[in-house]
């Protein structure tokens, strides 16, 4: 690893831990603010509403200056929210603090994408873009369980003291080890705007919001599938998560080389197919254990191998503003967080099996490759007319 792209990672383990981490210390937050359950859920969606918005928006708002001086402010934000989370009194300034704490979440992802595209060695952009999503990844593996056990066993306002502690970390490492970078010209903000008069960039945003919506619409309910289905004890379901995780962190490292190597979209298209057949397979062998650990790691692997070649498409697609483009790519992994969630809890509600998600997943990810056959089409007919 390159050593300037190290602070990159760092700060992708600090927004994977405060992103995901939570799902794991809902029940100690409940009870420490005295809310239920379902309130305490409001401040997942309240985070990721804050990376829907903050993405395009700080991006636009700081496209005229340098990038490392950017990502070293979007960090201060990072930091001082996530400390705002550990000290809330009450439920309004928490679901306050983990909206602003998502702000800066793709915004941080979208710029350093462009950092790390500038500091890639030739013909190694997307395995340095995979070097950055190495953070988010061995979040989920280190980051998550050992918070986890943090906010049972001593207090969940630690757990956020220890996220802005690795923001503050992340600063430094940004000031002493990225080199500076020139900020390229622009116009103003109308001009970014201009982007998306691009068919193509709508087509990518849609291949992301919808394709990667089958992950999410897994992970959303892997839990009551592995006890219900599986008969996997409760005990055990860390474990798997763990084993989604390590999938995750080699699944990113292999879409690096594999967008190297063949266009971003063409790498796209390869893996949405596999994320298909992986999301049917899960529902078909749900109900075996040893199947369904392999398709854990197979699955994570899978969705996390998406990122690389996704940010290389956006970046090729909207190269008038390129860190706004790039900035899409976070907000519409998050809309397909929502989009999975919501869909695959619907035949849940009709009264159907936990494995019936499975079938919504493998639907969305298929929709991605429909879409993604599409762009491909329009591609080879703008080609055609231009020549």
């Amino acid at each position: 690893m390159k050593k300037s792209l190290v602070p990159l990672a760092l700060g992708g383990f600090g927004i994977g831990m405060t992103e995901f981490v939570i799902m794991g210390i809902l029940p100690d937050i409940a009870g420490g603010l005295q809310i239920s359950i379902p309130q305490a859920g409001h401040l997942i969606t309240a985070y990721a509403l804050g990376v829907v918005v903050g993405a395009p928006t700080l991006v636009s708002l700081m496209a005229h200056r340098p990038p490392r001086s950017v990502l070293v402010w979007f960090m201060l934000m990072f930091t001082i929210f996530n400390a705002m989370s550990a000290f809330s009194p009450n439920y309004e300034l928490m679901m306050l603090s983990r909206f602003m704490a998502g702000l800066p979440h793709g915004a941080f992802f979208g710029v350093g994408a462009v950092v790390a595209a500038r500091l890639a060695d030739e013909g190694k952009v997307a395995a340095a873009l995979a070097t950055m999503f190495t953070g988010l990844t061995v979040a989920n593996v280190i980051g998550v369980p050992a918070g986890t056990w943090l906010g049972h066993n001593l207090s969940w306002r630690a757990v956020f003291l220890v996220v802005a502690s690795i923001g503050l970390v992340t600063m430094f490492a940004l000031h002493r080890l990225v080199p500076p970078i020139a900020a390229k010209a622009r116009t103003g903000l109308m001009q970014d705007l201009r982007i998306f008069r691009h068919g193509a960039l709508w087509l990518a945003l849609a291949i992301t919001s919808i394709g990667t919506g089958g992950f999410f619409a897994f992970f959303s309910y892997i839990a009551p599938l592995l006890t219900d289905i599986t008969h996997i004890a409760p005990a055990r379901i860390p474990m798997v998560m763990t084993v989604v995780g390590i999938g995750m962190t080699v699944g990113v490292h292999l879409g690096g080389r594999l967008a190297d190597r063949v266009a971003p979209l063409q790498a796209i298209l390869i893996l949405l197919l596999s994320m298909t057949t992986l999301l049917l397979c899960n529902g078909l062998f749900a109900a075996s254990e040893p199947a369904m650990l392999v398709l854990a790691f197979a699955t994570g692997a899978n969705a996390l191998a998406l990122g690389p070649p996704i940010q290389v498409l956006l970046i090729a697609h909207s190269r008038e503003a390129e860190m706004l483009g790039s900035s899409l790519g976070q907000s519409g992994f998050n809309i397909g967080n929502a989009l999975g969630a919501f869909l695959g809890g619907i035949p849940l509600t009709l009264g159907y099996s936990y494995a019936s998600p499975q079938w919504v997943a493998a639907g969305l990810a298929f929709s991605g490759v429909l879409l993604a056959l599409a762009m491909l089409a329009q591609g080879r007919v703008a080609a055609r007319a231009a020549a």
